[in-house]
């Protein structure tokens, strides 16, 4: 292959499928470090652990947190489609709560802020080419949702995946969608800038963007936060939490050595012989909620003198054309993390918030907590976590998937209020009003069991 001929036949399939000119020149970037090697690597050697201040410390008057929330516009991840948990279409819409979806509670939390603050607080999706139809049709009822001037939805960048062994783009004729991947949430500022949102924002009067998950419901514009952002001076901010041992195989902040930046480390980024270090809770202490706060006016400013390309350090992910089939292709996808954007700002500052704003649903095991009594959902729409803390879950595969999942727990999760762990191995199935208390595992590895209703299983129970 000719050198770049991978890249022009990119070009010319981004360019026929009418991408964006400056997503594409983005794209160019990060193609040319993938061809000369780049791997996107942070190693243990070039970083040090970070400390941080915590909100709970910060001062905000009412009238600060008010007048920020006032100026705040809001944007939603929504690009997931939810493969891993066996779903084809946008994550947001699966049930949570009370016959409530995630869209359903984040517009309930932003229509109750406006109410409170009255404030415009526009809330905005960033949907990918396979999640914007089903999510606009699901926010069809919120008529009052849409904000005067402004969108309820943009769409994030969409380029090729490459072949892994010729960097050209894999032609996959069975499913042609299928040749096509998101270019990872940290395309965010280049949509923003290319569909001309950014503009139209800060030509709007709104001087700062808080941006977070779909799947993450404790992720609450809050106006206390938004008050701490806006007094901080800060160009960029990104809330954390401490890290527990269900995020040991997750990212994390440290300081880049070279200049004192603060860094976020993916696990993609993480050498094999740095495992152990990234898996150390005591060294590397803080993860990110992706949750993060950033200046419109700073933004655009970085944008502009960059030509649109911020230059995030680049996330190479080796998968199967066919996520589902592992027989398919391998292929390259190049990605980058919106959090990654810390390092680009001269005076970016983290904080570090409580555990209530970082509830996100990764898999069936977050899904089955959010469904039981461990949290209430107040008249505000907002989260709240009834115990001190939330128990420890882990399903096996009988309950990976959504639908088998369902199957399951037909009569809707167990009560968890009162557990400190709950571990099912095996095919059960639970009837209604079944209580968990302590440290409960179900071990049944052959066969189907049932739990009936009523049960209250406790640590007695253990190896049913």
């Amino acid at each position: 292959m000719a050198k770049h001929d991978g890249l022009t036949q990119a070009r010319d399939k981004m360019t026929a499928a009418g991408v964006d000119p400056v997503a594409i020149d983005v794209f160019a970037h990060y193609y040319r470090l993938i061809e000369h090697g780049e791997t996107g690597m942070i190693p243990e050697s070039s970083i040090s652990p970070v400390q941080m201040p915590s909100l709970a410390d910060a001062e905000v008057s009412d009238s600060d947190a008010a007048a920020a929330i006032g100026t705040t516009a809001v944007i939603k991840l929504n690009g997931g489609l939810g493969t891993s948990m066996g779903m084809d279409r946008a994550k947001s819409l699966l049930c949570v709560r009370r016959g409530l979806s995630f869209l359903d509670i984040i517009a309930r939390q932003v229509l109750h802020l406006r109410e409170e603050y009255a404030a415009p607080l526009p809330v905005i999706f960033m949907n990918s080419f396979r999640t914007s139809a089903d999510t606009m049709a699901a926010l069809a009822r919120y008529t009052n949702l849409p904000a005067d001037g402004l969108p309820l939805e943009f769409l994030q960048n969409k380029e090729p995946k490459l072949t892994a062994d010729t960097l050209e783009p894999v032609s996959w004729p069975r499913e042609p969608q299928l040749e096509w991947c998101p270019p990872g949430h940290g395309d965010l500022y280049t949509a923003l800038r290319g569909t001309g949102l950014l503009d139209r924002l800060i030509e709007a009067g709104y001087t700062q963007v808080f941006v977070s998950n779909s799947d993450n419901l404790g992720a609450v514009p809050d106006a206390r936060v938004a008050g701490w952002f806006a007094t901080s001076g800060a160009p960029f901010a990104i809330e954390a939490v401490r890290r527990t041992p269900n995020d040991k195989k997750g990212g994390h902040f440290a300081l880049r050595k070279s200049d004192g930046r603060i860094v976020l480390r993916e696990s993609a980024q993480t050498l094999p012989e740095d495992r152990e270090a990234l898996a150390d809770l005591s060294r590397h202490e803080f993860c990110s909620t992706n949750n993060l706060w950033f200046n419109l006016a700073a933004m655009k400013k970085e944008l502009d003198r960059r030509d649109g390309i911020l230059g995030l350090p680049l996330i190479r992910n080796v998968k199967n054309v066919d996520p589902a089939d592992p027989t398919t292709p391998k292929v390259i996808q190049m990605e980058t993390a919106m959090g990654a954007a810390i390092e680009i700002f001269e005076g970016a500052q983290t904080i570090e918030v409580g555990r209530d704003r970082f509830v996100p649903v990764k898999t069936t095991n977050e899904l089955l907590l959010l469904r039981s009594d461990v949290y209430d959902l107040g008249k505000d729409s907002v989260l709240q976590l009834v115990p001190d803390a939330a128990p420890y879950v882990e399903l096996d595969s009988h309950y990976t998937l959504v639908h088998d999942f369902d199957t399951r727990f037909p009569a809707g999760a167990p009560s968890l209020r009162k557990a400190r762990s709950f571990a099912v191995r095996g095919d059960w199935t639970f009837g209604s009003d079944v209580s968990v208390i302590g440290e409960v595992a179900l071990d049944a590895p052959e066969g189907h069991h049932r739990v009936e209703a009523g049960t209250v299983l406790s640590e007695d129970d253990n190896e049913i």
